[in-house]
């Protein structure tokens, strides 16, 4: 599973501008945060279209005009910035919410549960982060130190030191 730069650029767009409303208060122009991110303009464009139909920003016109979240950070979840971004997130082949499956016979492989349960955590772990968690930096746990300690456990298991 791959997520695309819609849901990357757009998460990374909502940080910024996160960042940026809390220093200054005020609106922040798109290309502003083109520039910061490294994010074409046109294509920031089309995704903020995108959240602001969302709900998620609230756009000002006119001078000093520009781009605002439309609730506190706190409220944002990154799951909702990938969605408004159109990003379909699965790790499966098969088509979301489609009873058939991928094989050419329309059946399910035999791991589809696997993947499926896979997309399942990585929804509710997208959910269970906020904007503010990110623009605090409070998304690095211990998962790292799980995996590593894991990695190792595994290797004394098969007789790797």
């Amino acid at each position: 599973m791959k997520l695309s730069t819609k849901g990357r650029y757009a998460v990374m767009a909502m940080v910024d501008l996160a960042n940026s409303t809390s220093e200054r208060g005020k609106p922040v122009s798109l290309s502003d945060i083109a520039t910061r991110q490294a994010i074409s303009l046109s294509y920031l464009e089309q995704l903020l279209g995108k959240l602001r139909r969302s709900g998620l920003v609230k756009s000002v016109r006119g001078p000093g005009g520009g781009y605002l979240l439309s609730r506190n950070y706190e409220d944002i979840r990154i799951s909702d910035i990938v969605t408004a971004a159109d990003e379909h997130l699965s790790a499966t082949r098969c088509s979301p919410g489609s009873a058939e499956g991928c094989r050419a016979d329309k059946s399910r492989c035999l791991t589809h549960d696997l993947w499926d349960e896979l997309t399942n955590q990585i929804i509710m772990y997208l959910s269970s982060v906020s904007l503010a968690d990110v623009c605090e930096k409070r998304v690095l746990g211990t998962s790292s130190l799980q995996l590593e300690r894991q990695v190792n456990e595994g290797a004394r298991v098969v007789g790797v030191q």
